[in-house]
């Protein structure tokens, strides 16, 4: 299998690192963000992220939820406490994703809208709703972070909710397999063992954090890893299952997978040969042609480069995703200038790509809701 599909992805624009210039477009995108909010405290739904006719989102993957909480990460001044509060009614109302509605997940669900309610202070938060959602998930057999107790487990531990996170901590340990050191999902119709952290395995590993030692994740990730890696030259991917089937498992590089996702997810637990391996890959890939965003965007890869930086102390890494910020910059720029409008979501819109130009100021490679609420 080939390490990376060229026509997914693009040259790099010979921007130089400008920090006012990402700081003012920051600052554009959060104001653009408060003067589009609706007056039920949604967002308008953006052509590529293929909404029904009139349909407004509430949940944190591509809804207000997400919205409301980058903003307040970002320091909007906003009534986002009163935003929270209409988000879940509306959820209630009418749930996201119709036949797939499912309430317990964190990002698809209520348990996100919960968590960013917690969050801003909102009369909306509730902790004991979020505390059934979280016990009702555990056994959830998506094991994944979308849908899953992953996801769930990450939403308890922000809130304060110790002894669900363990709980849930405790099944999830009991699932991971021993022989292949992966966890089996049953995904949208079909079963695999999927290796990224939007579906899979990083993402299930980064949960488990605190459970058990880093010494006893670290062991358990290099095994899977290694043996799922493809190398090639000194670059590493992988696919996005461990017994990929032609077409289907198209081989990619972008955070929800590829290697960009499981670096900015495990960097810390890889062996290093796999971790740098997998950062050239990024790089010599080059941006993502799908757009800027988080989920399978430039801003998501580039995090990747900013977990390498807290490993490896090198600032050609720093570099690196600056570079790709200003890429970022580039893309959100021109889909502006192509459709009149911004990209209103946390994972494949604007505003995530706003938190990643923040994250390159900072030198910080904390990745939004996975690392930090």
């Amino acid at each position: 299998m080939q390490l990376w599909q060229a026509d997914e992805h693009e040259a790099l624009v010979q921007w130089p690192w400008d920090e006012a210039r990402a700081r003012d477009v920051v600052s554009a995108i959060v104001a653009d963000a408060e003067a589009r909010v609706e007056e039920d405290g949604s967002w308008p739904v953006h052509p590529r992220d293929e909404p029904a006719d009139g349909e407004h989102w509430s949940t944190l993957y591509l809804g207000s939820a997400g919205m409301i909480w980058a903003l307040r990460e970002l320091g909007s001044s906003i009534d986002l406490e009163a935003l929270a509060v209409r988000a879940i009614d509306r959820y209630r109302a009418v749930p996201d994703f119709g036949e797939l509605a499912h309430a317990p997940s964190l990002w698809m669900g209520e348990t996100g809208l919960l968590v960013v309610a917690a969050k801003t202070g909102s009369l909306a938060a509730d902790e004991r709703r979020l505390r059934e959602l979280v016990v009702a998930n555990r056994e959830h057999d998506t094991w994944e972070l979308m849908w899953g107790s992953p996801g769930t487990m990450l939403a308890a531990r922000a809130c304060g909710l110790a002894d669900e996170w363990r709980d849930s901590a405790r099944v999830l340990w009991e699932h991971w397999d021993e022989n292949s050191d992966l966890w089996t999902q049953r995904l949208y119709g079909r079963v695999a063992q999927i290796i990224g952290p939007a579906h899979g395995f990083a993402g299930n590993a980064h949960a488990l954090r605190g459970y058990v030692t880093d010494e006893v994740l670290r062991t358990r990730v290099a095994r899977a890893l290694e043996r799922t890696a493809i190398r090639e030259d000194g670059l590493v991917n992988w696919p996005p299952t461990a017994q990929p089937r032609e077409g289907a498992d198209r081989i990619r590089v972008q955070w929800c997978h590829g290697a960009p996702g499981v670096i900015a997810t495990l960097g810390d637990l890889l062996p290093p040969e796999l971790a740098l391996g997998g950062g050239e890959l990024i790089w010599r890939a080059g941006p993502l042609g799908k757009g800027a965003g988080l989920c399978h965007g430039t801003a998501g890869n580039g995090y990747a480069f900013l977990r390498l930086l807290g490993v490896t102390g090198d600032e050609r890494w720093l570099d690196r995703a600056r570079r790709f910020a200003m890429h970022a910059i580039a893309q959100v720029e021109s889909e502006r200038e192509r459709t009149g409008r911004g990209r209103y979501a946390l994972w494949t819109g604007d505003i995530g790509v706003a938190l990643f130009l923040r994250a390159c100021i900072e030198a910080d490679p904390a990745f939004p809701t996975i690392d930090t609420w």
